[in-house]
C-alpha cells in the first residue's frame, strides 16, 4: 500500500455497526447458503480495501486543509487525498487502532496480519511490524541542547546513509549546533542532510519510519509532527528516565538493520484527538454553559459558527488545571454529552488530566492513578488535588467521546494544555472534546509489547522493587514452627 492510500481505507474493527441486510433474502436460507454468502463478503472487503475510505478521516480528521506548505517540502498532506471512485462506505467506529482492513504507519509501514486472532482480539506478544516496500527515509530526532547526544547521533548519522544507503531528515535547528557546524569530518555527511522546520514544512508523507535520541521527550515530540499517520518510532535509551525508550544505544547498528529488514515487535500507543473550540471574544458575549433538566448538554453549544476551532493529537495526557488564579478550579466533563460530573479542586495544579494508556505512567500516576498498559483501549480520567475525597480516578472505553468545559458557576478561566504544550486559557464559552484517535502511534520493542512494559516500570519507575526477605535455613525452621513472629 502506498503513501496515497495510506489512512484512507475503510474502517472496520470488532465493534462496528454494520447495516442490515434489505436484499430480500428468505429467512429460511440453508445454512450453507448464509456461510457462502459470509465467505464471499469477506473476498469483496478484502478485494475492494483500497476503494473504500474512512468518513472520518474526510470529515474531522482533516489536519491541513487551508494551511498551503511554504517550506521546500511541499508533498500533499494525509488528509488531502481526492474522494476515490467508489461511493460505498462504511460507518466510523471509535477504535483503539487506526484505518483497517490494513493498519499503515507512514508510507511503507504495517502491521504483520495475525490468521490466528482470536475474537479478534490480537495477544500483544505477537504484534509485529513488517514493511509493504523496504525503508528508503528516515527522520532522526534529537534532544537539543545535549553535548553528550552529539558523537551517538553522528555514528547514527553515517551508519543511515554509508551502511543501510537512506535519506535522513533532521530538524534544521539540530544543524545549527556549534559542535556540528565546526566539524570538517562531519561536512559531507552534513551536506547530504534533508532538513525541516517544525509547523512550517509538511513531511507527512516522506518519512518512512522514525529514530529518537534521548529521553521521553523526544518520542512526545515525534508524536506532535505527525498529526495523521505516524510512522513506526526507534526509540534510544538517551536521556534521564526512557520509559518509552527501551532500545540501548550500545549495539544500534544491528538493531536498526534489523528493524530495516522487517518483522520487529511492535506497540500501537493510542492517542487523543482533541478539539478545541473558542469563542471569538470581542464580536459576541461568551454563552455560559447550557444544561437541561435530564443533564444532557444543550444542542446549542455545539454550533461553531463564527468560532476558532484547533485540533490536536496527543500521546500522554490533556491536562487542564486552574492555573494561576487563586480561586477553586471548577469544570463540568461531559460523556458522550451527558455531564457526568463537576471537578472542583483548591490547590495550585488543581484540575483533571485525561490520559492514555501511555500516559497513564506519565503525569496521570503521579497524581494516583493506576498504570495501564498501552495495549488496553482505554482512557483514564484522574483528578488533580480534588475537593471530594471520593472522586477517584476512573477508566472509561476508548470508544466514548468527553467533553470539558467551565461550570457556570465557576470564578475564574481554567488553562489546558497537551503532552505539556500549546497552554493556553479556557473560558466560559469554550470546550475541549476529547475522544481516540484513529492514529496510534508504532513503537518499536525491544522483545515485545508485554515484557519491554515490565522492564520499564521495574527499572523506570522501581515498581514493586523491594528488598526480598531471607528464607529460613531447616533448623530455624523447626524452632520457629507454631511460632507467629512480629512481621506474620
Amino acid at each position: 500500500m502506498g503513501a496515497t492510500s495510506s489512512g484512507y481505507c475503510s474502517f472496520t474493527t470488532s465493534h462496528e455497526i454494520r447495516h442490515p441486510d434489505f436484499s430480500g433474502r428468505s429467512p429460511h436460507s440453508s445454512a450453507t447458503e448464509m456461510e457462502q454468502e459470509k465467505v464471499n463478503e469477506s473476498k469483496e472487503l478484502s478485494a475492494d480495501a483500497a476503494s473504500y475510505r474512512c468518513s472520518a478521516c474526510h470529515g474531522d480528521e482533516d489536519w491541513g486543509l487551508g494551511h498551503p506548505i511554504r517550506g521546500r517540502a511541499k508533498s500533499r498532506s494525509l488528509s488531502a487525498s481526492p474522494a476515490l471512485a467508489s461511493t460505498r462506505e462504511f460507518r466510523r467506529t471509535r477504535s483503539l487502532h487506526g484505518p483497517c482492513p490494513v493498519t499503515t504507519f507512514g508510507p511503507k509501514a504495517c502491521v504483520l496480519q495475525n490468521p490466528q486472532t482470536i475474537m479478534h482480539i490480537q495477544d500483544p506478544a505477537s504484534q509485529r511490524l513488517t514493511w509493504n516496500k523496504p525503508p528508503k527515509s528516515v527522520l532522526v530526532i534529537k534532544k537539543i541542547r545535549d553535548a553528550s547526544l552529539l558523537q551517538p547521533f553522528k555514528e547514527l548519522c553515517v551508519h543511515l546513509m554509508e551502511e543501510n544507503n537512506m535519506v535522513v531528515y533532521v530538524e534544521k535547528k539540530v544543524l545549527e549546533d556549534p559542535a556540528i557546524v565546526n566539524d570538517d569530518r562531519f561536512g559531507p555527511v552534513k551536506r547530504r542532510f534533508c532538513t525541516f522546520r517544525e509547523d512550517y514544512d509538511d513531511i507527512s508523507n516522506q518519512i518512512d519510519f522514525i529514530i529518537c535520541l534521548g529521553g521521553d521527550g523526544t518520542l512526545l515530540y515525534a508524536s506532535s509532527l505527525f498529526q495523521g499517520s505516524v510512522p513506526p518510532v526507534m526509540a534510544f535509551h538517551l536521556g534521564s528516565l526512557g520509559f518509552l525508550t527501551p532500545f540501548g544505544f550500545e549495539s544500534f547498528q544491528s538493531q536498526v538493520s534489523q528493524v530495516i529488514q522487517g518483522n520487529a515487535a511492535v506497540v500501537l500507543r493510542s492517542r487523543l484527538k482533541v478539539r478545541v473550540v473558542k469563542e471569538l471574544r470581542g464580536k459576541k458575549v461568551a454563552i455560559p454553559n447550557g444544561i437541561s433538566e435530564n443533564g444532557v448538554l444543550a444542542a446549542a453549544l455545539d454550533a461553531e459558527v463564527g468560532k476558532q476551532v484547533m485540533q490536536y493529537q496527543v500521546l500522554n495526557e490533556v491536562v487542564i488545571d486552574r492555573g494561576p488564579s487563586s480561586y477553586l478550579s471548577n469544570v463540568d466533563v461531559y460523556l458522550d454529552g451527558h455531564l457526568i460530573t463537576t471537578v472542583q479542586g483548591d490547590a495550585c495544579p488543581s484540575g483533571v488530566i485525561v490520559s492514555t494508556p501511555t500516559g497513564s505512567t506519565a503525569y496521570a500516576a503521579a497524581a494516583g492513578a493506576s498504570m495501564i498498559h498501552p495495549n488496553v483501549p482505554a482512557i483514564m480520567i484522574t483528578p488533580i488535588c480534588p475537593h471530594s475525597l471520593s472522586f477517584r480516578p476512573i477508566v472509561v472505553p476508548a470508544g466514548v467521546e468527553l467533553k470539558i468545559m467551565l461550570s457556570p458557576e465557576a470564578r475564574n478561566t481554567a488553562w489546558v494544555s497537551f503532552d505539556g504544550r500549546k497552554r493556553q486559557e479556557i473560558r466560559h464559552g469554550d470546550s475541549i472534546s476529547i475522544t481516540t484517535s484513529c492514529y496510534p502511534l508504532p513503537s518499536i520493542c525491544v522483545r515485545d509489547p508485554v515484557s519491554d512494559w515490565f522492564e520499564s516500570l521495574a527499572q523506570c519507575l522501581h515498581w514493586n522493587v523491594r528488598k526480598k526477605q531471607a528464607h529460613f535455613t531447616e533448623d530455624e525452621d523447626g524452632e520457629e514452627d507454631g511460632e507467629q513472629g512480629a512481621g506474620s
